[in-house]
């Protein structure tokens, strides 16, 4: 037990810049504290105490503002950060070096006992504040959900959950250096470039549009400059790509 409580200690020092000293840590880390007391709550659990797990944990939740249920599983280095308002529920499974902030929910949508109702977050996950992650699916690992996504389907490995209904951004890149600068700059989950997949669509049907516009004007120019007369339209707003473009954003 004393050696978990000094990995995680370790583990919030070297991820929290804002933790200057491990009497700090112990003394004021709504997050370290929680993960300690659901260990107490987990054995209980697994000892059939469950009316003893659930109290420890209520006792959890009023101290600590975040609740997580004795029969989840919690892996190694789990950092919780702020926390509160975080709820775990009864079959979810967190793994190993993931990191929580504030607001997160990992729910389930079914009402069956006796099955698996909550996510599965792979090893390395980053949860962003406020997500919801809503079901018995995984969440691979080294995956990002960027602040109040809703999750409902399974996220692969690498990729960064955003947005509600979630929508699912790709790994592009391979370079060692830069994934090691995006997961020190996604805090919260949030893409280094915000390339939300519907916002790159839409820029890129506002660019075509222009685009298009653009050839229109000069083929329209090149036939009157040859004597073919085409007939005038109503003329309408300009089109600006560059506000359309703005407003996306």
């Amino acid at each position: 037990m004393f050696s978990r409580i000094r990995e995680d200690i370790a583990n919030i020092m070297a991820r929290d810049p804002a933790a200057r000293t491990v009497v700090e840590v112990v003394c004021c880390y709504p997050g370290f504290h929680a993960i300690v007391m659901h260990r107490w709550a987990k054995s209980c659990w697994q000892h059939d105490l469950k009316l003893l797990g659930r109290f420890i944990s209520y006792i959890g939740r009023i101290l600590t503002g975040i609740e997580i249920h004795p029969g989840a599983t919690i892996g190694h280095r789990v950092f919780i950060d702020h926390g509160f308002g975080v709820v775990i529920g009864e079959t979810a499974d967190v793994g190993d070096d993931c990191t929580i902030y504030q607001g997160v929910t990992l729910g389930g949508t079914s009402l069956g006992k006796g099955i698996k109702r909550h996510p599965t977050l792979g090893r390395g996950v980053i949860v962003g504040a406020g997500a919801k992650i809503l079901g018995s699916f995984t969440v691979g690992e080294g995956a990002k959900v960027g602040s109040n996504a809703v999750v409902v389907k399974e996220v692969p490995a690498g990729a960064t959950a955003v947005g509600n209904p979630a929508r699912i951004i790709q790994k592009e890149t391979h370079n060692a250096q830069e994934e090691a600068a995006a997961r020190m700059f996604a805090a919260y989950g949030v893409t280094p470039n915000g390339d939300d997949p519907l916002s790159k669509a839409l820029h890129g049907l506002i660019d075509n549009a222009a685009s298009q516009e653009h050839q229109i004007s000069r083929i329209v120019a090149l036939l009157k400059a040859s004597g073919i007369a085409c007939d005038s339209l109503p003329p309408l707003d300009k089109f600006d790509p560059e506000q359309l473009n703005k407003l996306v954003e």
